[in-house]
Formats: structure tokens, sequence, C-alpha cells
């Protein structure tokens, strides 16, 4: 929780919780204290694989990777709010955009420590490519970049056409939250 607040503290104000290898129960009990803190900052949380515990701690939204739950089963349980789900490749977007999810996290952007078993790298060009063919085949989804994000590399990935960025482990490495925060919301500005 501390990490979840000082984030918090330096600004952020969309959170997404991602834990893996526990119960639900201790997921549930995360989450509820997440949503918590993110109710006292005027934050928005993300949960991700459980629609369960997204409906339970009222998030503003779920987040599914390609091995989670089929999207139109979390619809079922998580009824009238924000799915997200993970692409990594084109034929994953169309895949994603067929489920009618609400936007799509591509990536990862290059390596990452977050993730147990990582994806192909996309770099900048890869994500040239799969927005240039979303927008031949009308494909109209809002992209976030995930995935190994620094600082230096956010203005070429906001040139290559996604909607926004999502970071991790730059903030939670981040010696100065608020400032990196900041510098963050500067970039993106200008981008």
């Amino acid at each position: 929780m501390q990490n979840i607040q000082s984030t918090l503290e330096a600004g952020v104000r969309f959170i997404q919780l991602r834990l893996k290898n526990v119960t639900e129960e201790d997921y549930l009990d995360c989450a509820l204290k997440a949503a918590e803190l993110c109710k006292k900052f005027d934050a928005d949380l993300v949960i991700n694989d459980s629609p369960f515990v997204a409906e339970k701690c009222n998030a503003i939204a779920l987040h599914l990777g390609l091995d989670d739950m089929n999207v139109k089963d979390a619809k079922e349980i998580f009824k009238g709010k924000i799915i997200g789900g993970t692409a990594n490749t084109l034929e994953h977007v169309i895949q994603r955009s067929n489920e009618e999810v609400t936007y799509i996290g591509l990536g990862p952007y290059r390596f990452t420590n977050t993730k147990e078993k990582l994806s192909p790298i996309l770099g900048t060009e890869g994500y040239k490519s799969i927005v240039s063919e979303m927008k031949k085949r009308n494909i109209d989804l809002p992209v976030y970049a995930i995935g190994g994000i620094e600082l230096e590399d956010i203005g070429k990935i906001v040139k290559t056409g996604v909607y926004g960025i999502a970071v991790s482990g730059m903030l939670t490495k981040a010696t100065d939250k608020k400032k990196t925060v900041e510098q963050i919301n500067k970039i993106l500005e200008h981008a």
C-alpha cells in the first residue's frame, strides 16, 4: 500500500492494481485498501484479472490479460463498466476489438521485470505498425503503450499514435516520484 500511497501523493490519479499468485480473499483485501486510498486522492482504480474483485471494490475498470477470463464472461460480472485488454500483436488487437473491450494495453515496449512471461518486444516501430493497421481496419480503440517505458521513451511513443502510456517500474524505482510525475506530464503535454 505504501507504493500506491506515495504514487498518489506524487499526483498520479489512475492506479492499476495487479497482484499475481495471491488468493482472491487477499486480493480483495488489498483492493479495498487501494480503493480507499484512491477515494482519498480522488483517483480511479483499475483491477487486473479479477472481475469479482473489481466489482466488490467498485473499481472504475477491469483489465484482462490474454490468459485471463474471457471478456464476455467478465462483462456478466462487471456490468456496464470499462473493460480493457492486453494485446501484443495486430491479431490480438483484432481479437480484443471483436471482444468489444473499451481500450487496449499494447506492449511491451521493451523488457520489463513486472511480467513473468514477457511477450515479444514491440519498440517504437511495432507501435507505429500496429496503430497504422488499426486505422486501415477502422479499429477505433484507445491504445495505451505498456512495458518498460522510461522518461526518454515517452515522446517517441506518443508520436506513434497511441492514446497514452502506462508506467509501473519507472514510478516504483523513482527516488522522487513527484518530480517524475511532473516530468511525465510535461513530456505528454508537449508530445
